[in-house]
């Protein structure tokens, strides 16, 4: 079995766990399918919005995509709930990928 039809069967037994969730984005994420990865990532946000990782990881995925305007949103987005939420971890990192950003030429 592989770890994509592990997860759907984990969540079968617990479909509020917001971690069985973003494990999920992942995995679709490293295969390559981005837009099941951003739907998974979108619904993380609406369900479960003190997740924080997902801001980070969806912010990379639209930065990824070109869609810099919406990948700095969600960066800000998620700097608050770390905020919030008191995730220093997080924070820093969310931080230091939208400076990076503002800040790319490209």
């Amino acid at each position: 079995m592989d770890r994509i039809e592990q997860l759907n069967e984990f969540l079968k037994d617990s479909p509020n766990d917001p971690f069985l969730h973003y494990a999920l984005a992942q995995e679709w994420n490293k295969l390559g399918d981005i837009q099941l990865a951003q739907e998974k990532y979108e619904y993380l946000i609406k369900e479960h919005p003190n997740y924080v990782a997902t801001y980070y990881h969806l912010g990379k995925l639209l930065q990824e995509k070109g869609e810099k305007e919406n990948a700095l949103e969600m960066y800000s987005q998620g700097i608050q709930v770390a905020q919030q939420v008191g995730e220093q971890h997080s924070l820093s990192e969310l931080q230091s990928a939208k400076l990076e950003l503002e800040f790319n030429d490209d």
